[in-house]
């Protein structure tokens, strides 16, 4: 609420009372897109958030060439049924697309803030709810992940590991620039895949992010990965939680070898980095403080591409391939769940690769 009561977003707000104005369907128009951002600003949502439904219903409006106080709940029907039958688009990005609208026509129809009663008096209609359960899909499936999207398989992991670090010694040995970039690479990978991290947190890793487990000192000063930039809930800001080095569980698996990946990056390869000593970055780039999502999703992409693995395996296989093989290992599953930072077990669950536990013989319930 603003000093005086007016709800953020208020067509008062953006609009001068009574004031004729010189384009008054763009004007409006354009405030009610405004008003609606400063509505979400105020509920704390992310600013890619904000932005990504903006654009959703700014592609709806030029779709259906018709200011918001003439939509009609045909208009989306068009709309969606085009993006699905000419553009191919997800389930999921439908669905996201709709919920923008629909977000929209609320904000708009909402008493609170008044722009139903501006357009009446000012172009003798107002703004409908043209979204409803019969002509936008329903988010019924807890799991809508593309079913091409899979964890690495043991064997395939462990040949895109070897694979990484052979592009070391390739680069190394003929004398080239570069083996600093392919040391980090290799390292990257192996440290999103040795604490199940997301692409986002893996990147975002500082040299300060790891410490002492006083529990497992055998680890030495990587027992311990603090991930402070976790995924946050709506509104919040990044969730941080602590992620253990794990190492065997009755002789059987571990990813206890990361310690000396780590370290040796630390100490010895990453200093060679120009950005390095001025970067608290883990993950220094050969231009810049910290290494872009571009380079690590090309970087993978070669690597997977190069050994003719699935085209479904991508960064996030390295987190679902985690869950699975500590879930395959024995491991608890609260314990597998505290590790991911997840909310609920049944998410854990949905990232366990069924095929690998079932020719293991352990079908264990994570949920």
């Amino acid at each position: 609420m603003s000093h005086d009561g007016t709800a953020p977003g208020a067509a008062n707000l953006h609009l001068v009372g009574g004031a004729a104005l010189l384009r008054p369907e763009e004007q409006v128009a354009a405030a009610m897109l405004e008003g609606w951002r400063n509505q979400q600003l105020a509920r704390n949502l992310a600013f890619s958030t904000i932005e990504g439904r903006e654009n959703a219903v700014k592609a709806f409006s030029r779709h259906a060439d018709a200011f918001p106080w003439n939509w009609m709940p045909q208009m989306v029907d068009e709309w969606l049924g085009d993006l699905r039958a000419v553009r191919h688009l997800r389930h999921s990005t439908l669905r996201n697309y709709a919920e923008a609208v629909r977000s929209f026509c609320a904000f708009l129809t909402d008493p609170a803030y008044g722009w139903a009663d501006e357009c009446q008096r000012r172009f003798g209609t107002h703004p409908i709810q043209v979204c409803h359960e019969w002509n936008t899909a329903v988010h019924l499936q807890e799991n809508e992940a593309d079913p091409a999207k899979r964890a690495f398989t043991r064997d395939e992991l462990q040949a895109f590991f070897d694979h990484a670090d052979d592009q070391i010694h390739r680069v190394s040995g003929a004398g080239r620039k570069g083996w600093l970039p392919a040391f980090r690479d290799a390292t990257l990978f192996k440290t999103a895949y040795a604490y199940g991290l997301r692409r986002r947190e893996t990147r975002m890793l500082d040299v300060v992010d790891f410490g002492p487990n006083p529990h497992a000192r055998v680890f030495g000063d990587f027992g311990v990965c603090y991930v402070r930039w976790g995924k946050a809930m709506k509104g919040s800001p990044p969730k941080f939680r602590s992620v253990l080095t794990v190492g065997p569980r009755d002789g059987i698996g571990g990813m206890d070898w990361i310690v000396d990946n780590l370290d040796q990056w630390v100490t010895e390869a990453r200093p060679g980095l120009t950005h390095a000593a001025t970067s608290p970055a883990l993950w220094p780039s050969e231009r810049g403080p910290r290494i872009g999502f571009s380079q690590m999703n090309t970087r993978l992409a070669t690597y997977r591409d190069a050994l003719g693995l699935d085209p479904g395996l991508d960064f996030h296989s390295f987190r679902r391939s985690y869950v699975t093989h500590l879930i395959e290992d024995g491991w608890d599953p609260r314990f597998v769940q505290e590790q991911v930072g997840h909310e609920h077990a049944s998410t854990t669950s949905l990232y366990t690769n069924p095929r690998e536990l079932h020719q293991t013989g352990e079908f264990l319930q994570v949920a």
